[in-house]
């Protein structure tokens, strides 16, 4: 079952995401800041990492890069989840490696989708 870390200051998010995702059989671990974020990632080696921008600690961008920078997190996929609309946020986010870049609000279609995409690896082309 894949491992999932949802890293958000709200509780609310955390339950709601953890929720849709429970339904989808993924095993979801949750943080609520910067310095939680990062050590779940290295406790627990998710699969995929849900990422806010704006928690207490720091920021999002700056668990996104420390993640990049470590051998051991460097390959996990990180969707960043953000009520943040600044592009400037959302280019840093990409440069760093973001898989994709949600903008709150998240419908349970779109994060699931988005998911998906994040953990599906890609096929080598077929060979003629």
């Amino acid at each position: 079952m894949p491992k999932i870390l949802i890293a958000d200051d709200s509780r609310f998010q955390v339950k709601t995401f953890a929720a849709w995702l429970g339904t989808k059989g993924f095993d979801v671990i949750s943080a609520f800041d910067t310095m939680q974020a990062w050590t779940a990632a290295l406790r627990s080696s998710p699969d995929l990492i849900l990422l806010d921008i704006n928690m207490p600690g720091g920021t999002g961008l700056e668990v996104l890069r420390r993640l990049r920078i470590s051998s051991k997190t460097q390959h996990i996929p990180v969707i960043v989840v953000s009520g943040d609309k600044n592009a400037a946020t959302e280019s840093e986010a990409r440069n760093l490696g973001a898989a994709e870049f949600l903008h709150k609000p998240v419908e349970q279609d779109q994060l699931c989708a988005a998911v998906q995409r994040a953990l599906t690896p890609v096929a080598p082309e077929a060979e003629h």
